[in-house]
């Protein structure tokens, strides 16, 4: 559920930033500077406002991306029941997408409330790839600053470009 609603805004965003590129080539516009940053939420189970605050954050760095769309994955925090669960689903599903391999062009994006879980979904989701066979693939991570060698030591040999963003 949390996949598909971080798609859904990081679909609407993608689309109003190229409809805002198309009409800023025209003419200026004081609109990028007249809407504010969202800030990190501080509610872990707020997932409209963890996917405005990490939608802007992927929407800044999609640069090389030649795929229509980011493949998102968000996180959720917690330990109870549901929150293991939705965890453990899109654990095997992004498995499955490493064992099959993602063609060049498209981005992961991996992302939540809780870096420290993100991490370990990240490690153990990538534990398996082969060594290059991620090249000119995009793998935002967003997450603490802790977490960064942990990530990168995973996603490195797998060829990716590896983008982390602290939150």
């Amino acid at each position: 559920m949390y996949k598909y609603a971080l798609l859904a805004a990081l679909a609407i965003t993608g689309l109003t930033a190229c409809n805002q590129q198309d009409e800023s080539a025209q003419q200026p516009s004081d609109q990028q500077a007249a809407q504010p940053a969202a800030t990190k939420p501080t509610d872990p189970n707020d997932s409209k406002a963890w996917n405005t605050y990490l939608g802007q954050i992927v929407q800044k760095n999609m640069q090389g991306m030649t795929a229509a769309q980011p493949y998102p994955y968000l996180v959720p925090a917690g330990d109870s029941d549901d929150a293991n669960a939705v965890r453990q689903r899109q654990l095997e599903q992004v498995q499955d997408t490493v064992a099959r391999g993602v063609l060049p062009g498209n981005m992961l994006v991996f992302a939540g409330p809780d870096s420290g879980k993100t991490a370990e979904f990240v490690s153990d989701a990538f534990k398996d790839a082969k060594p290059g066979q991620f090249k000119d693939v995009i793998i935002l991570v967003i997450g603490d600053a802790a977490d960064k060698d942990r990530v990168n030591t995973v996603l490195q040999p797998t060829g990716a470009t590896v983008r982390y963003v602290n939150m």
